[in-house]
């Protein structure tokens, strides 16, 4: 699924609260009785958890920069003394 058939109004929304819509949804489909009623709902939940995912890797990518520049900021520390 490309970027662009995601929805925009997403992008400003936190890990937490996707998550809490995708639950929803989840908790939605569970209870519908037709699947066919349900198509809708899935693509969404599919949608959703695409953006779940690059927001998931997005934010991991910049901890783990923080954390080397930490990490290089404490070692020149150390070889300066």
């Amino acid at each position: 699924m490309k970027d662009k058939n995601l929805p925009d109004d997403n992008d400003s929304q936190s890990l937490e609260e996707l998550t809490n819509d995708a639950n929803n949804i989840v908790e939605l489909l569970e209870n519908e009785n037709n699947p066919q009623n349900s198509i809708d709902n899935y693509q969404r939940l599919i949608k959703l958890n695409n953006i779940i995912e690059k927001k998931f890797q997005k934010n991991s990518k910049e901890i783990n920069e923080k954390t080397k520049k930490k990490v290089q900021n404490i070692t020149n520390k150390k070889n300066a003394k």
